[in-house]
C-alpha cells in the first residue's frame, strides 16, 4: 500500500476523498441514531430511546413493511419479465422488429421519472373510468409502475449475460434429445443465475428507493417509506428516521457480507476442482 501511495499519491488521495464523501454521511447518520437529543445536529449523549420509539411508530413501520412487500414482488416479477424480454432480444437477433423491441423495453432507462409517473397516472385514471379497474390507486398500481421501469434494468443485465453464453452447450443438449424447456432450466438458467441475482437486487433497491413515480400512482391508503421519510424531512429530520435507516444499513451490510462469503467459498471450491 505504501509503495502504491508513493507511485500514485494524487490518485490515492482522490480515491480516499471520494470514499469519505460517500461513507462519512452514512457513519454520521448511524452515530446520531444513538443521540439523546431530538435535534439531530446537536449531540446530547448516548441513548437508544429512538429505537424504542421506532417500535411504537406504527405509520412508519407500516410504510416500511409496505415498501418491502412491493419491492420483493416487484423484483420477482421484473426478473421473470426481464428475462423473457432478454431472451427474445438475444435469440431473435436479425429478425423483423428486433430493434424496435429492444428500444421499447429499454426506453424507461432514459425516460425521466416524472414523465413515467405522469403517464402511468393518466393510464390508471383512464382504465378506471373505462373498466372500473383499478378501483382507486394503491399497492397494485405502485407495483405495476415499479415493474414497468425495473424490468428495463433487469433486461439489460440479463441480456449482457446471455450475449456471452456459449451457444454450443445448449445446441449440444438439443442434439442429444433434450427439450428446449429442459435445456433452459438445466443449462441456461444456471449460467445466467448471477445476472438474475444482480437484477433482483437492483430491482428491489430501485423499488425501495423510488419516490417520484410512487407519489404519482399511490393513493391515500398506500404510502411507501420514501414518501413518509420525505414528508417528515420537510418538517425536520426525526431521530427515528436515523434509527430506521441504521437498521436497514445493518441488514443490507449483513446480506452483502453473506453474499461475499458464499462467492468466496464458491471460488475456492472451483479452484480446488481445477
Amino acid at each position: 500500500m505504501r509503495a502504491l501511495f508513493s507511485r500514485y499519491p494524487l490518485l490515492i488521495m482522490l480515491l480516499l476523498c471520494g470514499y469519505a464523501f460517500l461513507y462519512l454521511p452514512i457513519f454520521s447518520l448511524i452515530i446520531y441514531s444513538f443521540n439523546e437529543s431530538r435535534l439531530v445536529t446537536v449531540w446530547g449523549g448516548f441513548s437508544t430511546k429512538w429505537y424504542g420509539e421506532l417500535v411504537n411508530n406504527a405509520p412508519l413501520l407500516n410504510a416500511a413493511w409496505l415498501s418491502i412487500k412491493i419491492a420483493a414482488l416487484n423484483a420477482t416479477l421484473a426478473i421473470i419479465l426481464g428475462t423473457l424480454a432478454a431472451l427474445a432480444i438475444v435469440r431473435m437477433r436479425g429478425t423483423r422488429g428486433h430493434k424496435s423491441l429492444g428500444i421499447m423495453v429499454t426506453a424507461p432507462l432514459v425516460m425521466p421519472e416524472i414523465i413515467i409517473g405522469l403517464s402511468l397516472l393518466l393510464l390508471f385514471v383512464a382504465l378506471e373510468e373505462l373498466t372500473g379497474w383499478p378501483e382507486g390507486r394503491g399497492q397494485v398500481t405502485i407495483l405495476i409502475a415499479h415493474v414497468t421501469f425495473s424490468m428495463a434494468y433487469v433486461t439489460v443485465i440479463v441480456q449482457s449475460r446471455l450475449a456471452h453464453i456459449d451457444k454450443s452447450i445448449e445446441e449440444a443438449a438439443l442434439d442429444l434429445g433434450a427439450r428446449p424447456l429442459k435445456v433452459f432450466f438445466t443449462i441456461t438458467l444456471p449460467m445466467i443465475a448471477p445476472a438474475l441475482a444482480a437484477g433482483w437486487l437492483l430491482a428491489f433497491t430501485l423499488s425501495m428507493d423510488d419516490l417520484v413515480i410512487a407519489s404519482f400512482v399511490s393513493g391515500p391508503g398506500a404510502t411507501t417509506l420514501p414518501m413518509v421519510v420525505y414528508s417528515s424531512v420537510r418538517l425536520g429530520v426525526s431521530p427515528q428516521i436515523n434509527a430506521l435507516a441504521t437498521i436497514m444499513i445493518a441488514v443490507v451490510s449483513l446480506a452483502v457480507l453473506i453474499a461475499a462469503v458464499i462467492m468466496y467459498r464458491q471460488e475456492a471450491a472451483d479452484q480446488k476442482r481445477q
